[in-house]
């Protein structure tokens, strides 16, 4: 590797990691201020916790934006992946099924890295700093240890140079990616009730889904969608929220993640 492509790459990797850290912060920070305002005192006590989600993130985001950045830097230097541009490449209605194949396919291994994350090994040495929110707050969605954000930052790199995706299509992959973790970790349900207790919501997780699985620290482990979890029986349905008014102690995690 020359001097060129060697610099070209890492100035990629860490304007990918800066850019990834900047919408952690805007997008986990708008959705804490707004649960201020729509759920006031729901964080209080909380501040010890949220500085430690911070911390992770931020970590997480150099982990998530090194593969980003050679994937930015191999489509405009090199042409090395499936990203297109003309609108026309493909029929236009390969831009709706191209952001469903992305999310699937995530879906479909955050599911199963997911359930390993909660072996007893797994969970003891990486997932338990994710579940050390309790309950998660909106700076939560990327609080991972470094082995498990490694799991999550490979995929939509990956796929990449597999599956052909116009640049405005892997853009909406990103954003729902980013909506859901924050919206999906926050401690509240954004989602009106029509939607999450509807037809809809038989398929498509929101935060009364995941917080579940927070709760209970086994089932619900699909990101997007029910799909897997209702084929391995791993479904806990939608949860309760506690009672605002209740200040009782967080209960402790389990020594070891569930089944």
């Amino acid at each position: 590797m020359n001097a060129g492509i060697g610099l070209g790459l890492l100035t990629s990797a860490l304007a990918m990691t800066v850019i990834v850290a900047v919408r952690y912060l805007i997008t986990s920070g708008a959705f804490a201020l707004a649960t201020r305002r729509v759920r006031p005192g729901l964080y209080t006590g909380l501040d010890r916790q949220m500085r430690g989600e911070i911390g992770w993130s931020l970590l997480s985001a150099a982990l998530y934006g090194i593969p980003a950045g050679i994937v930015a830097w191999g489509w405009q230097a090199q042409g090395w992946t499936r990203i297109y541009v003309d609108v026309h490449a493909f029929p236009l209605w390969y831009l709706p099924v191209s952001i469903l194949l992305y999310l699937a396919v995530h879906d479909t291994w955050f599911y199963w890295t997911h359930r390993l994350m909660h072996r007893p090994y797994w969970f003891k040495v990486a997932h338990a700093v994710h579940h050390d929110s309790r309950p998660p707050t909106a700076w939560a969605a990327m609080s991972f240890h470094p082995w498990e954000a490694l799991t999550g930052a490979l995929v939509i790199p990956a796929l990449v140079f597999l599956i052909p995706i116009h640049v405005g299509a892997l853009g909406t992959v990103l954003a729902i990616m980013t909506l859901m973790g924050v919206t999906n970790h926050m401690g509240w349900e954004l989602f009106p009730r029509w939607l999450v207790h509807g037809p809809a919501g038989n398929w498509l997780i929101t935060a009364t889904h995941h917080h579940q699985h927070h709760e209970s620290y086994r089932g619900n482990y699909g990101l997007y969608f029910r799909f897997w979890d209702r084929l391995c029986r791993t479904d806990l349905g939608l949860g309760r929220w506690p009672d605002p008014a209740d200040r009782s102690p967080r209960r402790r995690a389990p020594a070891a993640g569930g089944q």
